[in-house]
């Protein structure tokens, strides 16, 4: 049983060969059809997340405007609320960390606002006038720094 092994006949090579530059040239129109659909992703998915961060800072200063403006017009309730959503937001987002939208510098100085927070929201639950001043110095101060 010793078979020698015999020569492809030349149409079966040829056959294969044809089929290897059709694999060939498939790839290649697959690869000019992918590597622009993928960069065109990757710039749309930068934008996404740019757009993510801007609309986030957005909420957090409406949160903060519409707890100034309710306490401004003696709404305390809503205001308390709205003041308590902006700080627990605020926090949530610090403790993010590097995963944050805010930068490392806007942290450190996001850090002191938090820390009126008790004093804010008692102010506020008391319905005391003077609450509206300070969440509307606070609103300034924190567009301020979201801001750079």
């Amino acid at each position: 049983m010793n078979e020698e092994k015999q020569p492809m006949p030349a149409r079966t090579a040829l056959s294969i060969r044809k089929a290897a530059i059709y694999a060939v040239l498939l790839l290649v129109v697959f690869l000019v059809g992918f590597v622009p659909m993928w960069v065109k992703v990757r710039e749309c998915s930068s934008s996404l997340s740019q757009a993510e961060n801007t609309l986030s800072i957005a909420r957090m200063e409406n949160t903060l405007a519409s707890a100034a403006i309710d306490a401004r017009r003696g709404d305390y309730e809503p205001a308390r609320q709205s003041a308590s959503n902006f700080f627990t937001s605020l926090r949530a987002e610090i403790d993010k960390g590097n995963d944050s939208f805010l930068s490392r510098t806007q942290i450190a100085e996001l850090q002191p606002v938090l820390a009126p927070r008790d004093e804010i929201i008692t102010l506020v639950s008391r319905s005391d006038p003077a609450s509206a001043d300070r969440l509307s110095d606070l609103y300034v101060s924190c567009r301020r720094i979201m801001k750079r």
